[in-house]
């Protein structure tokens, strides 16, 4: 199955075929999602001693099993965080593949690298750390903030005072859920400040306050969002940089929705404070039009995370060879085995120019408040909040949770769109109500308009 043959060769040009048709199309369906024993039925078993060959496996995806799944890059898929990769990029993320690049060390990866580290000079530039600043991309913003706090708590117990302690972080209740989760990974107690909206250096002060003398000796780091997933909320970054600063905490800031952002002249100011971070976390994969799946963290001091993360092993000792020196990514970040996942944003970046990745950030932005007008002059529905920047939340009138629900399963059983309900926290209670996030540049207020007729 290594060799190469006439069915290889037919089996690549069909592939190929696909992959322009992919990435050259102007228009496609939504698809839907299927219970495993349908498409079990549909496909039957693909996995066999011998092989059903690669023409009928192919065959199975095309009809069946791609039909499945959800692009995210829909123009009217507006649920969650989409994802709208430029062309270019889904396009080298082919060549990154067929590539085979091991992207742990120098030795073995160089160009790609050297490529992926061209990305991240611009993105580090954008948040505006001082020099020697720099970052790693990830599988995303979990692992992101995972490598992150990790870094923090191993510099945290250089002190020997906290060798033995259980460490403590504190959050919004509006952080992301990646947050608990790496938590729990990283064996860490998080305490939360009970508000959705912006988490203020004052919000945060009090909670420091009221601690008790041994969770203040616990208490090692703070994660502000700059840019919430549920509503696009930037906590107020340089009051908490200054709390930070004061009580010697590690600020980490995630930013994987909104970091993207920072490039946006019309709301750059939002993120003032960025730049006193010791850490950031930013998605490529959401709003700098990366393929999946491709996140980055970024540390004020690199050489923390080399401390945390580079790993030990006489299998890897000629990694750190006089003639293997250069830039190392598994030394920054919790994986060792990682593909040069920030090639496809490298050659976007390369082949458009940084002022079209503002021009498209920008336009989401922009989606968002055409939304807001829209919901404004609709007598079925009303804001829940104003828009922010490419985030908006709404309510139908009279809906129960229960209603928004069926709304979105009926427009996504007809292929029509993808919104999802979330939840709000007004006054003491959760309210389910319906959200937009904007990522695409190719939606059109149209698209806005007659999804919100769906809900008349």
């Amino acid at each position: 199955m290594h060799k190469i043959d006439f069915e290889l060769i037919e089996m690549t040009m069909d592939v190929m075929k696909y992959a322009i048709d992919r990435i050259s199309h102007t228009k496609q369906k939504i698809g839907k999602p299927l219970k495993a024993e349908a498409l079990k039925e549909l496909v039957g078993e693909t996995i066999t001693e011998k092989g059903i060959g690669g023409e009928q496996a192919f065959q199975l995806w095309k009809e069946h099993l791609a039909k499945a799944s959800v692009p995210v890059d829909h123009p009217r898929n507006l649920a969650f965080v989409p994802a709208a990769p430029t062309r270019s990029a889904v396009m080298f993320d082919l060549v990154t593949s067929v590539s085979s690049i091991h992207g742990a060390y120098w030795m073995e990866g160089a160009g790609g690298i050297f490529c992926e580290n061209e990305a991240m000079k611009w993105v580090v530039s954008l948040t505006g750390l001082p020099k020697g600043a720099f970052g790693v991309f990830t599988s995303g913003g979990t692992a992101a903030n995972l490598s992150a706090i990790v870094t923090a708590r191993e510099h945290w117990r250089e002190d020997d005072t906290y060798k033995r302690e259980k460490g403590l972080i504190i959050t919004s209740i509006g952080a992301h859920s990646s947050i608990k989760a790496m938590a729990k990974v990283a064996d860490v107690d998080i305490l939360l400040v009970n508000s959705e909206e912006k988490l203020t250096g004052t919000n945060l002060k009090d909670t420091i306050e009221n601690l008790t003398f041994h969770q203040r000796k616990r208490l090692f780091a703070v994660v502000a969002t700059g840019g919430t997933t549920n509503a696009g909320i930037i906590d107020d970054l340089d009051g908490i940089a200054e709390v930070c600063e004061k009580e010697k905490l590690w600020f980490h800031v995630d930013a994987a929705y909104g970091g993207g952002a920072l490039v946006a002249d019309s709301v750059r100011h939002l993120f003032n404070g960025i730049e006193r971070a010791d850490s950031i976390t930013i998605d490529p994969h959401k709003w700098m039009f990366s393929p999946y799946d491709c996140g980055a963290v970024i540390y004020k001091q690199p050489e923390f995370a080399k401390n945390a993360h580079s790993q030990q092993g006489s299998y890897l000792d000629i990694f750190k060879d006089e003639g293997a020196h250069g830039f190392n990514p598994t030394d920054y970040q919790i994986q060792l085995t990682r593909r040069v996942r920030g090639l496809p944003l490298w050659f976007s970046l390369a082949t458009h120019g940084t002022n079209r990745y503002k021009e498209a950030v920008e336009r989401g932005i922009e989606l968002a408040q055409i939304a807001g007008r829209i919901i404004k002059d609709n007598p079925n529905v009303e804001l829940v909040r104003e828009p922010s920047l490419s985030c908006v939340l709404y309510r139908r009138i009279g809906w129960n949770p229960e209603d928004y629900t069926n709304w979105t399963y009926d427009n996504h059983d007809k292929g029509f769109a993808l919104v999802t309900p979330t939840k709000w926290k007004n006054g003491d209670h959760f309210e389910t109500v319906s959200r937009f996030c904007f990522i695409n540049p190719d939606t059109t207020e149209e698209d806005i308009k007659m999804i919100l007729d769906t809900m008349a």
